[in-house]
């Protein structure tokens, strides 16, 4: 038996973050038409680091510029055909498929929860000093993981996180190649202002 065709991981993650997003109260404000899924090359070959990263598209409560330092700001904007995206949502590969099931959907709606309430491409505020993940980044991830068994135990069809279930050699013997979107991260660009 030959290998399969490529398998495009950036298209199965957006599947099954829209199916998260219907299902776990906590995400329906998320529009994943707005949210754009992409994959990075990990720089090491370890099991520990980076796994994901959302990338928000607006600053604070939503604002397209922001002074610092006497200078204004903006975000380089990023467009899916018309459609402008307010999120990037990056998983960086093969060490984030080297994780189990469970750990992988936490990490998965870990990124998804530092989206704003207000959908606005700014990042959820938490209160208190420590403002992305409360005073405790374990207590964060305990918080996603009842969030991820809520999920699992709605039974949501296998073939939507079932990929998942496998790391990232078996996807990479089992295809012809691991594919998907890539994106750059955009760039802070200064405001010029005509007179």
């Amino acid at each position: 038996m030959g290998v399969s065709a490529d398998f495009d991981f950036t298209t199965a993650m957006r599947r099954l973050c829209v199916d998260i997003t219907r299902r776990v109260d906590e995400f329906a404000h998320v529009d994943m038409d707005h949210v754009c899924v992409a994959f990075a090359q990990a720089r090491r070959r370890v099991s520990h680091g980076l796994q994901a990263k959302l990338t928000p598209l607006r600053f604070e409560d939503g604002r397209l510029t922001e002074m610092r330092r006497g200078v204004e700001w903006t975000v380089q904007r990023v467009f899916h055909g018309e459609r402008e995206m307010l999120y990037i949502l990056t998983f960086y590969l093969p060490r984030f498929l080297d994780h189990c099931l469970r750990e992988k959907l936490i990490t998965v709606m870990h990124e998804l929860y530092h989206i704003s309430p207000r959908f606005d491409g700014d990042i959820r505020r938490l209160p208190g000093h420590y403002h992305v993940h409360s005073h405790s980044q374990a207590e964060y991830d305990r918080q996603m993981g009842v969030l991820v068994d809520g999920y699992l135990a709605q039974r949501p069809p296998v073939e939507l996180y079932g990929f998942l279930e496998r790391d990232f050699r078996t996807l990479a013997t089992t295809y012809r190649r691991v594919v998907g979107v890539k994106v750059p991260i955009p760039k802070l660009v200064p405001v010029k202002r005509t007179a």
